[in-house]
């Protein structure tokens, strides 16, 4: 981006007349319109087939493409386009999708909670269990209301910004404040210049006192609306005690004084996270036990069969319970295999003896997760152990949790057994 001449995501995005969050979603390999990412590409003088992943629709459905050409002369054969209508099920599902599955009353009870000044709300859920995309609803919603959002992902930023406190509140301060100036370049700049300047009273008043206090004493001035922060993937903050412990101390701290001081009550916070706190957090300082609890589950019965039938499958119930016997209702799972079938690259039959091999429709998916409980070999000899027994398994915190973030177990109390019956073929064959 840089080297095309824009110094800030701002100016790329006014290049094509969008804002800001489009260029960021692009440049963090976040979704976004296909017409958007094609212009982005033609001004950043990218090749669209090196950063895009159409792999898994080109070998499927048509000759793959010896290049993509640049947005004037683009185009996708038929039975590409007939499946991207489908929507491959990977990342976020659109606002209007129509295979977004509603588990009530999770949505209801969240939108009647961003009514209320000062909430909070927690989302808590393994990966790929729709936690992003009930977060989109959810600021969707918000902006509806007239409030201003800002949606952060702890999973994109750059490792160098958690190295001190200083730094990481820094940050903070300047993503937030970019994403609320929009295209208002000049109340950007303004509130920047503000912010550089005020930090410089870091010494004297402390990290978190001085964030605070840019807050409060700018950014709220030039806004009338309340703020919507919606923060992900905040477990990662787990893996740097020089921060954790001090900022979610922040984050419960200004949400308290929202009970307290009417300027307070216009920050409004969405955690979103997928697993537990397994580091020591002061229970009176934790983000994690106030504010309106959601924990994502599992698809039901009639879910899924719902979900066939938008895919044009009329399954009966026994095919329905084949299908869950294998991966219970976890939504990623459930909608690939509905996917595939749908496309008719596979049928049932063939799903269910192939699933958990690396002929299967989830290897990629099952490689991955192989590769992740590899690199840490605690995990991978945990798993192993969990996939192996026919009880539920004893593990320290750590894996225990670390586990259930990947979405590999289900959680027993102090225990734990494999989540679906594919993960136990895979990692008691592997």
């Amino acid at each position: 981006m840089r080297q095309k001449g824009f110094a800030r995501q701002i100016d790329l995005a006014e290049r094509i007349d969008r804002k800001q969050p489009t260029a960021h979603s692009f440049l963090n390999g976040k979704p976004v319109d296909y017409l958007n990412f094609l212009e982005f590409c033609n001004v950043l003088d990218l090749e669209i087939q090196e950063i895009a992943d159409f792999e898994e629709l080109a070998d499927t459905h048509a000759e793959k493409p010896q290049k993509i050409e640049k947005i004037n002369n683009s185009s996708f054969s038929p039975s590409l386009l007939s499946a991207c209508e489908l929507e491959y099920p990977e990342g976020e599902v659109a606002l209007n999708s129509p295979f977004y599955v509603e588990r009530p009353p999770i949505e209801q009870r969240c939108y009647e909670e961003i009514k209320k000044p000062g909430f909070l709300i927690r989302i808590k859920a393994p990966q790929q269990m729709g936690k992003s995309s009930l977060l989109a609803r959810i600021l969707h919603q918000s902006e509806n209301q007239g409030n201003i959002t800002v949606a952060i992902d702890f999973q994109l930023v750059e490792e160098e910004f958690f190295s001190d406190l200083n730094k990481f509140l820094h940050w903070f301060c300047d993503t937030v404040t970019e994403a609320v100036a929009g295209d208002n370049r000049e109340l950007l700049e303004k509130l920047l210049q503000q912010l550089d300047e005020h930090w410089k009273s870091v010494q004297r008043f402390g990290y978190m006192k001085t964030c605070k206090n840019y807050f409060e004493r700018y950014l709220f001035r030039e806004i009338n609306q309340p703020l919507v922060l919606g923060l992900e993937t905040v477990e990662r903050l787990f893996e740097y005690p020089k921060i954790y412990s001090d900022f979610f101390g922040l984050l419960r701290a200004l949400h308290e004084e929202g009970k307290r001081r009417d300027i307070w009550k216009k920050l409004q916070l969405v955690l979103v996270y997928s697993t537990e706190a397994y580091v020591p957090v002061d229970i009176n300082q934790s983000p994690f036990n106030v504010g309106l609890p959601v924990e994502l589950l599992e698809f039901s019965h009639e879910q899924v069969k719902d979900l066939a039938q938008r895919h044009q499958l009329k399954w009966s119930d026994t095919e329905v319970e084949k299908l869950t016997g294998l991966v219970g209702g976890h939504p990623f799972l459930v909608r690939l295999a509905l996917y595939k079938i749908a496309l008719q690259e596979i049928n049932l039959a063939e799903f269910l003896q192939t699933a958990a091999t690396a002929e299967g429709i989830y290897s990629k998916h099952l490689q991955r997760l192989e590769s992740i409980l590899q690199q840490q070999p605690e995990l991978w000899d945990a798993m192993q152990k969990v996939a192996s027994s026919n009880s539920p398994v004893h593990l320290p915190n750590i894996i225990r949790f670390k586990l259930y973030s990947l979405g590999l177990v289900k959680l027993q109390g102090d225990e734990v057994t494999p989540r679906c019956e594919l993960y136990r073929q895979y990692f008691r064959r592997n």
